[in-house]
């Protein structure tokens, strides 16, 4: 009976011993594993929704893949976007919502504005964000803690600049006075083109004007090409402004904004429209065919580029997630973001996405290559 009691007490000991060990890390007695949290703010709501939405969708369709897959490091992750309605005043109270819902590391927010409130909040509580979207430079300059997937405002407008140059003699700009990424983008361009010694010719809208193109290209009919940076469905108002003045024969050139402009115009529009963008949804290479079909499958829609950056920039956090070594869910948000900083940047690291192969520096820019999309070829 003695003997039965020493082995029935060995036993115990045994077991108690390897609960204590499977229950504790070298961090101190926190289980391994959980689930990581990410948040992000986006137009969910009005105006702007259409990219909200779609940085949405595409970043859950990440997090469903991931997790299928079994996680990374023994973690599982969650994405929830609130409702900013583009709005930066609105930004406060959706950052607060996913703080007190146990956000750990963020996409930040959609838009350049709220992106721009958002990174003033994260850089005080150093959590790392990746935005997908939010192109003006200030965005990543706000702190360490700040990254993007698409290109800055003023990347796209040297491209168009030294694109446009070597094809077109006579160059006209519209842009819009009253939004961040136009006017980003065209200033970028501006000084470019007087880098370049090239004059072009500038008409303006904003945001109480911009139904009626007419003016702009009665005033641009004379140039070979006219540069858009703005958005698709501004694009669509002028190029359907071409066809009604019979100026078929001006190329029409923007920014990933115009990704989506295809949809915006008819039969009538004869012009050549293209623009700068790091995705093509008409590739033929397989993890962006793959990401086509397995978006079209569970929205009953095609991606955007929007679609695609919130696709990216959920792989890239995880991806620098994994390298960081990180396996405990339990980790404060400021020491995630200390080591996914030093991970993201670390010369080893590259991300191959649907937009493309990228790489990060210290300064949170993306560096990758852009590509033109000729509109229906």
């Amino acid at each position: 009976m003695k003997t039965m009691k020493k082995v029935l007490t060995a036993i115990l000991a045994v077991a108690l011993t390897a609960m204590l060990f499977a229950g504790c890390n070298q961090s101190g007695g926190t289980a391994k594993g959980g689930v990581i949290k990410i948040g992000a703010t986006g137009p969910l709501t009005g105006s702007a929704s259409i990219y909200g939405i779609s940085v949405n969708n595409g970043a859950n369709l990440a997090v469903e893949e991931i997790n299928a897959a079994g996680g990374v490091n023994g973690l599982t992750f969650s994405f929830e976007m609130k409702d900013d309605e583009a709005t930066p005043d609105k930004v406060a109270s959706a950052y607060d919502a996913l703080l007190d819902a146990g956000m750990q590391i963020s996409l930040g927010s959609v838009t350049s504005g709220a992106c721009l409130a958002f990174g003033a909040r994260a850089a005080a509580d150093n959590i790392f964000f990746m935005t997908p979207s939010a192109s003006n430079a200030d965005v990543i300059a706000a702190g360490s803690n700040a990254f993007r997937v698409c290109f800055g405002d003023p990347d796209q407008g040297v491209l168009a600049a030294e694109e446009l140059t070597k094809k077109y003699q006579t160059i006209g700009c519209i842009y819009d006075t009253s939004d961040e990424y136009s006017a980003g983008i065209y200033e970028a361009f501006k000084t470019k083109m007087g880098e370049l010694g090239v004059a072009f010719e500038t008409r303006t809208f904003d945001q109480d004007n911009k139904t009626d193109f007419s003016s702009q290209v009665e005033g641009l009919k004379n140039c070979d090409v006219i540069f858009l940076p703005f958005y698709y469905q501004e694009a669509g108002l002028v190029a359907r402004a071409c066809a009604g003045k019979g100026l078929d024969n001006i190329v029409l050139f923007g920014c990933d904004g115009l990704d989506g402009v295809a949809g915006e115009i008819d039969e009538t529009v004869k012009n050549q429209i293209s623009y700068i963008t790091p995705f093509d949804v008409a590739s033929t290479e397989k993890n962006v065919s793959d990401f086509v079909a397995s978006y079209k499958a569970k929205y009953g829609a095609e991606p955007d580029q929007f679609a695609a950056d919130g696709y990216d920039a959920i792989y890239a956090i995880v991806n620098a997630i994994k390298a960081a070594g990180v396996n405990d869910a339990s980790i404060k948000a400021s020491d995630l973001c200390e080591k996914v900083k030093a991970a993201i940047t670390a010369s080893s690291f590259k991300y191959d996405g649907v937009t493309g192969s990228m790489t990060w520096d210290a300064s949170g820019a993306c560096e990758k290559s852009a590509i033109i999309v000729v509109v229906g070829k």
